[in-house]
């Protein structure tokens, strides 16, 4: 089944975020039908901050080595990494000559405002049109950037990303039942949430009808505490409490 395939099947896409190569293949030889990237774990992975658009080399290098799983991949670009809608098509292009299968691509940023609706239609239809098979899952920060969520304002966005060429929507933050029914009725691409510990499962989020469940950075944020914890357990037996270990690693990044 290719990547399109899996977000229109009888049961939604759960898929994986990695941050390496050893992550995705082991996810990939784990059975998953396909591998994401976190763009947060691909950049504290090398020492950078999230979001600000400085690891587009990180990000090609870890595609290119990740398109030879045998599994379709997805690959998250941020906010395309430059403001020019040309130059993140000229991007995409090159991940889908790798074999990339999809990108995500996100309107939100860093400090400040989304992104204009305008310009992100603006990049998701130059992106289509460099290249057209690759899956553009378009999110919108919407339920990030308003502390309610914005069902509105995440509905009128959607529709602009699906007409410039979207093949799915993410809505990261968006949790409550009535606010995923509603995102499910009003859009009529494959919907896409974040999964989220203790909020949420997949049983649910399958009667909901969401088509794509996401880790996030939340595999990166497990494999840190857990390898922190096997190594205070080596000499000092059982941890009983939580391990800061992703907050001190963010603490150090540049």
């Amino acid at each position: 089944m290719n990547f399109r395939d899996l977000h229109h099947g009888d049961r939604p896409l759960l898929l994986p975020n990695a941050w390496d190569f050893a992550s995705g293949a082991a996810l990939a030889a784990a059975g998953f039908p396909a591998v994401a990237t976190t763009s947060l774990g691909v950049a504290v992975a090398a020492g950078k901050q999230d979001a600000r658009g400085g690891t587009v080399e990180e990000t090609m290098i870890l595609a290119y080595s990740l398109a030879r799983l045998p599994a379709p991949v997805s690959v998250d670009i941020e906010g395309g990494f430059f403001d020019d809608p040309k130059e993140v098509g000229d991007l995409v292009a090159e991940l889908a000559s790798y074999g990339i299968a999809g990108i995500n691509i996100e309107d939100g940023r860093p400090t400040g405002p989304l992104a204009s609706t305008e310009h992100h239609t603006a990049v998701i239809a130059a992106v289509k049109q460099a290249a057209p098979d690759v899956f553009v899952n378009a999110r919108t920060d919407t339920y990030w950037q308003f502390d309610q969520g914005s069902a509105p304002e995440t509905l009128s966005r959607a529709k602009a990303y699906a007409d410039a060429g979207a093949d799915g929507i993410f809505v990261p933050g968006a949790a409550t039942d009535a606010d995923i029914e509603a995102l499910v009725t009003g859009i009529d691409l494959p919907l896409n949430v974040l999964y989220m510990p203790g909020k949420m499962t997949y049983e649910h989020l399958a009667d909901l009808g969401v088509s794509r469940i996401s880790t996030g950075s939340l595999l990166f944020r497990a494999a840190l505490n857990t390898a922190v914890t096997t190594a205070l357990e080596i000499t000092n037996g059982p941890v009983d409490r939580p391990i800061p270990s992703y907050s001190e690693v963010m603490k150090l990044v540049d």
